[in-house]
């Protein structure tokens, strides 16, 4: 896919006490962004959403985040999307990941949610799943009944500092994406992450 990225949306749960936690690795990334450019974000309550502007290699782009909890990211996507005519297409939606170890960053386009709330949440309202997705590795707690409380907890100092880094290398390579280099963007940050 070549087409121009307008959006991106960092997936996580509102609240001071979600903040740090591992489910919260898209805010983490779309907040890096905004303060990178002294940017700040704003409530839209249109939207159900807080909401920045900012622009990476000249392209202006909007940033999201839900503030409708995870599991119900998809109104406040969709929402976006029509508000600003945006095509599913021209975003990318941030996102921590159970099935990648922490440190771990990859793009992908399109593709199925993979059990993520959020992301099954935005497929039941935008219909399907062509849109660029950056996934961030919280590593899995070993049992399934372990999950929610896995992804609601704050991980620990080595694995934070480990997602920090791969949103890092994942800021690095978005003024790639952004220009619609999103094979390139891809193939740049899978060789930092040492694919």
């Amino acid at each position: 896919m070549s087409a121009s990225l307008r959006l991106i949306v960092g997936l996580g749960n509102p609240g001071a006490e979600h903040l740090r936690t591992r489910h919260n690795a898209g805010y983490w990334f779309v907040d890096a962004l905004a303060q990178g450019q002294s940017a700040r974000f704003g409530i839209e309550s249109k939207l159900r959403g807080e909401t920045a502007k900012v622009a990476v290699g000249g392209n202006p782009l909007w940033l999201l985040k839900p503030i409708t909890f995870m599991n119900a990211s998809g109104a406040s996507v969709g929402a976006a999307l029509r508000y600003w005519k945006i095509e599913p297409e021209q975003m990318l939606v941030v996102h921590d990941d159970l099935d990648l170890p922490p440190g771990a960053a990859r793009l992908k386009f399109d593709g199925g949610h993979g059990g993520q709330n959020g992301l099954r949440d935005l497929f039941a309202h935008i219909g399907h799943g062509k849109f660029h997705r950056l996934r961030i590795g919280i590593g899995h707690p070993g049992h399934k009944d372990r999950v929610s409380g896995w992804v609601l907890s704050r991980p620990s100092k080595i694995d934070e500092d480990l997602m920090l880094d791969a949103i890092a290398r994942g800021l690095d390579v978005l003024p790639l994406a952004v220009a619609g280099g999103f094979d390139a963007a891809m193939k740049k940050l899978h060789t930092a992450s040492g694919d």
